[in-house]
């Protein structure tokens, strides 16, 4: 690719007293100077936001050129991709480089969802799926997930185990992410029993497997390779994969998550990788079972043998290809338009070796799977240091 990412902000996730406006204006103006750039050398901006009706105020994109004055005029769209919202952000900006139609790009993702009141949040969230089917889904998005480890349960065995093993091992790693929402090793045992704290939610699936209600927001400048060689610190792109599936899951195979087996395919062939050339990889766990079936799409396990790779270590911190070091959507929170900038920045954290105590030892290539709706928009971004 022809972009790289040299600079970047991150709020903290969850319950944020700021107003979406402030969320918005506070990253953008601190991505820039994390860049050391001026507002002036923006050439366009692109920001996440999904809404749904979270927000009152829907037409947003224009929030952003309140960061600066030099600002104004710039142009500026708002991309919205249900929960993928912040990759296809990400995306847009990347290819208006690779168009030559930009140098420079300015790139911001936020959502504020705690304002809102419980059975809105349901309501709003299932507006990611094909409503004709799922509409009257009880407890709205997780039964959507709850139907779809109902079904890999029945394919391929209970795999209660392996669900807690992975909320464990996520709200593990969020202990040493200073963005995250939930700092706190709640460990198996607690991940892996019903109780009062951790009721069922939805079909086999516990509060514990479920990802966080979050405000928060994420940005990035990203430059092509001309400008980014100049930069104190510049992330390849290295490649970019998106596949967008069918939205009724009536039409396709719910449990092989086909479009983001597809997409990481496309993405590493792109790269001239394989799976074993990364690092680590930021998955979109926004539910444990999603992360369990990503396991087998990425092609880290065959079909049904996603749970060996928790089981037996591989995606810990220390195995072979570390899962969401960050602590993923399950203990970072997912504020669903910043989500995917996010986790583009985390990954840039990491291979720039200034992600503290997140710190995966000699990380060389990220990779990152942003899904919207139920493995519907499939992003995959594979990047790698160039400076």
């Amino acid at each position: 690719m022809s972009a790289a990412i040299i600079g970047w902000s991150h709020t903290t996730f969850g319950k944020k007293e700021e107003s979406l406006e402030e969320l918005i204006v506070t990253v953008a103006r601190d991505a820039l100077a994390h860049a050391g750039l001026a507002a002036e050398a923006v050439d366009e901006i692109y920001l996440g936001h999904f809404n749904a009706g979270f927000s009152p105020q829907d037409f947003t994109a224009s929030l952003i050129l309140q960061a600066d004055p030099a600002l104004r005029f710039k142009p500026t769209t708002r991309v919205e991709n249900a929960c993928a919202t912040g990759s296809a952000a990400v995306h847009q900006a990347a290819k208006a480089i690779a168009a030559k139609a930009a140098k420079v790009t300015l790139v911001v993702g936020v959502e504020q969802m705690t304002r809102t009141p419980g059975p809105e949040i349901g309501a709003n969230l299932l507006k990611a799926s094909y409503l004709p089917e799922d509409g009257d889904t009880p407890a709205g998005f997780a039964g959507v997930f709850g139907k779809i480890a109902g079904g890999y349960f029945q394919r391929y065995g209970d795999q209660s185990d392996a669900l807690a093993k992975i909320a464990a091992k996520n709200h593990k790693n969020g202990v040493s992410n200073p963005y995250a929402q939930m700092r706190k090793d709640l460990g198996f045992e607690f991940c892996r029993n019903e109780s009062d704290k951790n009721p069922f939610v939805a079909g086999p699936l516990k509060r514990t497997d479920c990802s966080l209600v979050s405000d928060g927001a994420a940005a990035l400048v990203i430059a092509d390779v001309e400008t980014a060689m100049q930069a104190k610190r510049a992330v390849m792109l290295r490649s970019l994969a998106h596949v967008q599936d069918f939205l009724p899951m009536s039409k396709r195979d719910i449990i092989a998550f086909e479009g983001c087996a597809m997409a990481w395919k496309k993405a590493l062939s792109q790269a001239k990788l394989t799976l074993d050339d990364l690092s680590f990889v930021e998955t979109h766990d926004c539910f444990t079972i999603a992360e369990l079936i990503e396991y087998e799409a990425m092609g880290l396990t065959r079909p049904g043998e996603g749970h060996r790779a928790i089981a037996e270590g591989w995606t810990e911190k220390t195995g072979k290809l570390p899962v969401n070091a960050s602590g993923g959507l399950k203990s970072k929170g997912h504020p669903i338009g910043a989500t995917g900038v996010s986790m583009h920045a985390l990954t840039a954290m990491q291979l720039c070796g200034e992600a503290g105590d997140m710190q995966i030892r000699d990380a060389k290539l990220g990779g990152i799977f942003n899904m919207g709706g139920a493995a519907v928009a499939n992003y995959v971004s594979i990047l790698e240091r160039i400076r």
